[in-house]
């Protein structure tokens, strides 16, 4: 079993415990912050950041100030040591992925209006088909399985963009299991993707390459 822990919260909390995760933040990332040019996005920036090692403190038994990341050749954060994680966030909501099996990666997306052009672009000619299946409120329902599913794919091993977004495909029709049914030079069977509704309309896929072994998924703490 390939075991992965989910944290879901607020990136909005209120003022007194926004100052206690700024406190755990390194010096990189208060000035990371304090170059966004609006308030709302410096604050959620600390709310993020605080919180993950606030959690990856709890975990491992360390001073969250004392956690050092180390970056992959495409921006993925990593601790020396483990354990294997993934952050996301879109809006006020932040989910965080933890594994102790090996890499994992998640994505969160509020639901807004999009393009149809943004599908056309991003999605594999078979994902594109599936979707163009849908319409309405279904359709968009299928982009944002689609999407969610497929950056969890690419966020679990680092690659980011540089992994082609139409080298894989995975399933979007309402009803059907989150599923990779074909990836590039990788056996799909080695995989298992899971969604979630990580609060009202918003959307949400774990990834992780198993090597065949069912995905256990564990809810830890959901402040939000």
């Amino acid at each position: 079993m390939y075991r992965v822990d989910l944290w879901l919260w607020s990136l909005d909390p209120p003022e007194e415990r926004l100052a206690g995760l700024r406190a755990h933040c390194a010096e990189d990332e208060l000035a990371r912050a304090a170059r966004f040019v609006r308030a709302v996005h410096r604050d959620r920036h600390i709310a993020g950041r605080g919180r993950l090692r606030e959690i990856l403190g709890a975990e491992t038994g360390r001073d969250p100030r004392d956690i050092v990341f180390v970056y992959g050749a495409n921006g993925k954060p990593a601790m020396e040591g483990g354990p294997e994680f993934n952050l996301s966030h879109s809006g006020d909501l932040a989910a965080l992925a933890i594994s102790r099996d090996g890499p994992v990666g998640v994505d969160v997306e509020r639901r807004r209006e999009i393009e149809d052009a943004v599908a056309r672009h991003h999605f594999s000619p078979a994902e594109y088909a599936a979707l163009s299946g849908l319409s309405g409120a279904d359709w968009l329902d299928g982009f944002y399985r689609c999407w969610t599913r497929k950056e969890a794919v690419i966020k679990t091993n680092g690659l980011g963009l540089s992994m082609p977004l139409d080298s894989f495909d995975v399933t979007l029709a309402p009803g059907t299991p989150a599923r990779l049914d074909r990836i590039a030079g990788d056996d799909p069977e080695a995989w298992r993707l899971v969604h979630f509704d990580p609060a009202p309309g918003c959307f949400g896929a774990v990834a992780a390459r198993t090597r065949g072994q069912e995905l256990a998924l564990t809810w830890r703490d959901t402040a939000r």
